[in-house]
């Protein structure tokens, strides 16, 4: 598919014709040189704005955390007075802010300040510095953690590191290093102390890890398991303290700041608990969000899904909370017995349909894990008997992750007023697919443009930060030419979809399923002030090259939450 050249207004002012408009709306009758409205807190001119209609503006002014109007940098900065402030764009681009659709924040917070981070890292021999750098500072004995976020394909050398490399970085401490939910390497004493033995008869939890072994015998360091073998892993090691929690989780929310990102959708999942969500909280009641979160709960205990989310809901109704941090329903383990179970039981079957009837009953938001297309109809036919009895047509329950949606999937989704929450998993792992399933099938995976042309609501996201990484120009660079990591080419370009689509999947798409597409996610009069100015030019800069895009300002509700260059003193701190 292929963009459409923007165009660039004329010198009209809209700032008079919406304060025009505002007046008749309340009755009075007056010219536009008679109106005597209040100055902006902000203006910004000299800009090249994206907005929706196929236009390009110059200017936006900001008044009480909305944006009051958009036009040509001379009628623009006329609305100015003496405590107006005016940033000067330099003709840099300015998009509404992201929202990922689909990332675990909450979680990623928690330890973010705990953990050394490997995503974005090019090279071995740099991730490796980054556990040496580490181990300079944290106590000796202590553990390192790499949680997740990267993969050996990103590095030149293209490998994982081995048990010797981590040791001779942090001789002194332990060394835990998690790719995915699929592997994880220890140095020596660190699978000692996580009761990890390279002798035989390993019960509970070892038993349920496989200790790669090289051509000798020799273990390497090396384990393998499933999701849950690993997530029960890494719930062996260490916990932060709460105030490492707050830490991690302001740390975190302004690393995404610092991507663009001005919101997030957080869908609970595995491994997390109910306490967990408590530095959030504590964040919010301070006044110290720098993006706004819609948070889903997750069924705490197996077999006592339906009990526990009737508790905890019982003064939690939908839509609980602020502009910065509000309730949005359910998921993505909606009971433990259906997660991604690509051959649920009746009984399984029955206990989902018993929690979505509940959750219908009572209006709420859901959203499912699931990957693969072939078994999906196990989880769509428990919502379409639920849909038969009670309409969710305006719940907007979605399903995440399933790259593989084929049409018939697609249409069934879309016939139930249901939404697709897409992430880049692929970036990551395409290969492997390709090698699973066959160049023809990577062609549609996933149906982007088969989606957007069948009107089904689409947000992008990434799943970060323990499956991917956080970036979302990663994401959308992903979106727009289906490369993997390694540069191979996978989806077919019938379902690339074009760079002003992919950017609204990521903004007006993913605000949809908070029920915000009219409140966020576009530069438009009366919509939040969630904005974005970009090191680089999304609109024109090679595909190739967007992956590397950064924010040098990111505005959330007027308030500048991060700002780099020639920015960087514009910055406010959390009132």
């Amino acid at each position: 598919m292929h963009d459409a050249a923007p165009v660039r207004r004329g010198p009209v002012s809209h700032a008079c014709v919406v304060a025009v408009v505002l007046f008749a709306l309340v009755g009075i009758d007056t010219a536009c040189a008679q109106i005597q409205a209040p100055a902006p807190d902000t203006i910004l001119i000299n800009g090249k704005l994206v907005v929706y209609d196929g236009v390009l503006e110059q200017a936006l002014a900001v008044r009480n955390g909305r944006i009051a109007a958009i036009g040509d940098s001379p009628s623009i900065r006329a609305l100015a007075d003496p405590s107006t402030r005016v940033i000067d764009l330099g003709g840099r681009t300015v998009i509404p802010g992201l929202i990922d659709s689909h990332i675990h924040a909450i979680r990623a917070g928690l330890s973010y300040t705990t953990e050394v981070h490997w995503s974005g890292v090019r090279t071995l021999k740099e991730a490796l510095e980054r556990i040496r750098a580490a181990a300079k500072t944290a106590p000796r004995g202590s553990w390192l953690v790499v949680a997740g976020g990267w993969t050996d394909r990103q590095f030149r050398e293209d490998r994982r590191p081995t048990q010797a490399e981590i040791v001779a970085a942090a001789p002194d401490h332990h060394v835990y290093v998690q790719v995915l939910y699929s592997n994880v390497l220890l140095d020596p004493g660190g699978a000692d102390a996580l009761g990890i033995s390279d002798k035989a008869g390993n019960s509970g939890l070892a038993a349920r890890l496989t200790i790669e072994r090289d051509k000798d015998g020799k273990a390497t360091g090396w384990l393998a398991g499933d999701n849950r073998a690993i997530s029960d892993l890494f719930n062996l090691l260490p916990r932060p303290t709460f105030a490492q929690k707050l830490e991690g989780t302001r740390a975190f929310f302004r690393a995404l700041n610092a991507m663009g990102v001005t919101g997030v959708s957080d869908p609970g999942g595995y491994n997390i608990e109910i306490p967990d969500y408590l530095p959030l909280f504590q964040v919010w009641r301070e006044h110290g969000l720098t993006l706004r979160v819609r948070y889903s709960l997750s069924a705490p205990r197996r077999d006592r899904e339906l009990e526990d989310f009737r508790e905890l809901t019982q003064m939690l109704p939908m839509g609980f909370g602020d502009d910065w941090l509000r309730f949005n329903g359910i998921g993505e383990n909606v009971t433990w017995g259906h997660y991604n179970n690509d051959n649920p039981s009746d009984a399984q079957k029955e206990q989902l349909y018993a929690v979505l009837r509940w959750a219908a009953s009572r209006g709420m938001t859901a959203t499912f894990h699931w990957h693969n297309d072939r078994p999906v109809h196990h989880l769509i036919d428990v919502l379409a008997r639920v849909n038969a009895e009670t309409s969710i047509a305006k719940l907007r329950w979605s399903i995440a992750h399933l790259n593989d949606a084929s049409p018939e999937t697609l249409k069934r989704l879309k016939t139930m007023g249901m939404g697709w929450l897409v992430q880049n998993a692929f970036y990551f792992r395409g290969e492997a697919f390709l090698g699973q399933r066959g160049a023809d099938a990577a062609r549609l995976v996933p149906p982007l443009a088969s989606a957007l042309r069948l009107k089904l609501p689409v947000g992008g996201g990434t799943d970060a930060h323990r499956v991917m990484g956080p970036n979302p120009f990663v994401s959308l660079q992903w979106m727009l030419d289906g490369k993997t990591i390694s540069g191979v080419a996978m989806r077919a370009p019938e379902e690339l979809p074009t760079r002003i689509e992919a950017l609204r999947l990521y903004t007006q798409g993913s605000a949809w399923f908070s029920f915000e597409e009219n409140a966020r996610g576009a530069l438009a009069v009366g919509q939040l002030a969630d904005l974005v100015v970009l090191s680089r030019d999304y609109l024109s800069v090679p595909i190739e090259q967007i992956g590397g895009t950064v924010a040098l300002l990111t505005m959330v509700g007027g308030r500048i939450v991060y700002a780099d260059g020639p920015y960087a003193a514009l910055e406010e701190k959390p009132r």
